[in-house]
């Protein structure tokens, strides 16, 4: 499988997406669970089909463009709002990047490990075995560093933003039983992580949203960033509605690249890791 991707990632990535859009309508229509999630996820957040139909050649494009960033050179990046990370850099914090299933995220930690430095990300393991050995060894860049969802990968985080480096999470990613909260996200109970309220202020760094747009034609990617508003609440209960409510928000700028076939409402499952 590796040896797959390699080879996917010298095609040109137009190419690559062009090949992303046959394979999301594909799955679309061929999958009804797959159809039935995307649709009642869109509709839990109000928005019609023609609002968010674009998003199924997005996820297909999420998929094919994964052997490009994780083996090949460089993709294509532009920003809007560089100016917030060089001003928490220029204070000496840590920066914590809070990023939903929207757009590519990819893109969002590569691009900063290429322009400013080093970033920790946090990720899930793959279940199955083969999987599992290609995401473990293929996410990780020059400065990019990937930690796995157990007590150690969120003490390597916590130890990365206190040296003022950056990190970044997927705070819509539904978080082992025990680890989360449930609140609101697009008026449906949601369960959600508490981990960025905690390392926010165990370790006082600056709060950033960010999510990386996929330009049309494979012309490459922007990342968009915002400043948190505000402070982050302590409550668990509270911050979790505020990440979620920060989440909608960035969902909401576009939400024809949102993955809305995400499980988001899912029960939570229990993670002997982090016992």
């Amino acid at each position: 499988m590796k040896t797959l991707f390699r080879l996917l990632a010298r095609v040109p990535l137009p190419l690559l997406h062009a090949l992303g859009v046959v394979m999301g309508w594909l799955a679309f229509l061929g999958s009804r669970e797959m159809r039935h999630r995307f649709l009642a996820n869109a509709a839990q957040a109000g928005l019609p089909f023609a609002r968010v139909c674009a998003a199924v050649a997005e996820s297909g494009k999420l998929l094919a463009e994964a052997p490009r960033l994780w083996f090949g050179r460089p993709v294509p990046l532009d920003w809007e709002g560089a100016e917030l990370i060089e001003a928490a850099r220029a204070a000496g914090r840590g920066i914590l990047f809070l990023t939903p299933h929207l757009g590519c995220f990819e893109a969002t930690a590569q691009g900063y490990a290429q322009r400013f430095g080093p970033i920790t990300v946090l990720y899930r393991p793959a279940r199955k075995a083969w999987l599992r050995e290609l995401v473990d060894t293929s996410r990780e860049r020059h400065n990019l560093r990937a930690v796995p969802t157990t007590l150690s990968g969120v003490k390597q985080m916590l130890k990365a933003l206190q040296r003022g480096e950056a990190v970044g999470l997927l705070p819509d990613q539904v978080p082992p039983q025990g680890l989360g909260v449930a609140a609101p996200f697009f008026g449906r109970s949601a369960y959600t992580m508490t981990l960025p309220a905690r390392l926010a202020h165990q370790s006082g760094a600056c709060v950033l949203l960010a999510w990386g747009e996929r330009l049309a034609l494979g012309r490459g990617f922007r990342i968009h960033l915002r400043a948190w508003p505000g402070e982050m609440p302590r409550d668990p209960q509270a911050g979790a509605a505020a990440v979620n409510a920060q989440m909608e928000r960035l969902v909401l700028e576009a939400p024809g690249q949102y993955l809305w076939a995400y499980a988001r409402y899912k029960t939570p499952r229990a993670d002997k890791a982090f016992t």
